[in-house]
């Protein structure tokens, strides 16, 4: 082998292990600086419990409740954020007073639905309060979600997109889709965004709260809206059946008083009849 050929091949042989040399160097370099930062991001989170609860009780009346745990949320700092009351009528029953009234006597239920926000060392103490004023529990439950992970995936996205965007604003990243970078700029604002929102769920829990009472009774006097029932009795139509033919047999009375002169003809005319067939009579029997 020529001198120049065998010192080209130890160059190349030379050069190659320097250079995968120097690519697992930058390789080892990645990879310690990756996990120096996620163990570095690790420590840095602190933990995100998020704790929720929803209780359902029985109390003595509805709206008291309502106004009883209204100020208990307003001074543990707290807000209600949903407060609904409706009514369901179970059963309905009319009893019958005259011709064009009743009583209509209902049944019905109240049930609320309240949702508040208080400060999480508040509320193991609320909960308490709010179980004194019922007369007995239904149900009740807490959870809490441990959300640190969640919290730290967005944090590293945001950074990640942050040192993206960074890059393209200083000209290093040409991003060459203008969408791209909307999308980009926005998955940054809905990460920032969703952490702030474990943040305040972390500090603030949402409780619900379901209570209800007795089945309430209610009496009224209302109009009789049945056609049928302003029909008029038995007795009441017989008397005004009778009041009814004494007027038509006073009508009749009135009109043939009306044709006395034509009556007092009829009868001189019969008289007259009869008398000249008396005369008949008696003149054949003379003859």
């Amino acid at each position: 082998m020529k001198p120049k050929m065998k010192l080209a091949l130890v160059a190349g042989v030379v050069l190659l292990g320097a250079s995968c040399k120097q690519k697992s160097y930058e390789t080892d370099k990645l990879n310690s600086y990756a996990d120096s930062t996620t163990t570095s991001s690790v420590d840095t989170v602190a933990q995100k419990l998020v704790k929720t609860a929803d209780i359902r009780f029985k109390v003595k009346n509805v709206s008291q409740a309502s106004e009883d745990i209204s100020a208990l949320v307003s001074k543990d700092s707290g807000v209600v954020i949903h407060h609904k009351v409706s009514v369901s009528i179970e059963q309905t029953h009319d009893v019958p007073l005259n011709n064009d009234s009743l009583m209509r006597v209902l049944a019905f239920n109240t049930n609320a639905d309240m949702m508040v926000k208080l400060p999480v060392e508040k509320v193991d103490n609320f909960l308490n309060s709010v179980t004194r004023m019922g007369i007995y529990v239904t149900e009740r439950r807490m959870d809490i979600e441990d959300r640190s992970l969640d919290y730290l995936e967005a944090k590293l996205k945001v950074r990640n997109r942050a040192e993206l965007v960074a890059k393209e604003r200083a000209g290093k990243v040409v991003i060459k889709d203008p969408t791209a970078v909307i999308n980009l700029k926005d998955d940054l604002v809905d990460g920032q965004i969703n952490n702030k929102r474990i943040d305040d769920a972390v500090k603030y829990s949402v409780i619900s709260l379901n209570f209800y009472q007795s089945n309430t009774i209610y009496k009224e006097v209302v109009a009789n809206d049945d056609p049928s029932a302003y029909d008029l009795s038995f007795f009441k139509r017989m008397s005004n059946s009778i009041d009814n033919g004494w007027h038509m047999l006073a009508d009749l009375i009135v009109a043939i008083t009306n044709l006395w002169a034509f009556i007092l003809a009829a009868i001189v005319s019969w008289l007259i009849f009869i008398k000249r067939k008396q005369i008949w009579r008696t003149v054949g029997m003379k003859s």
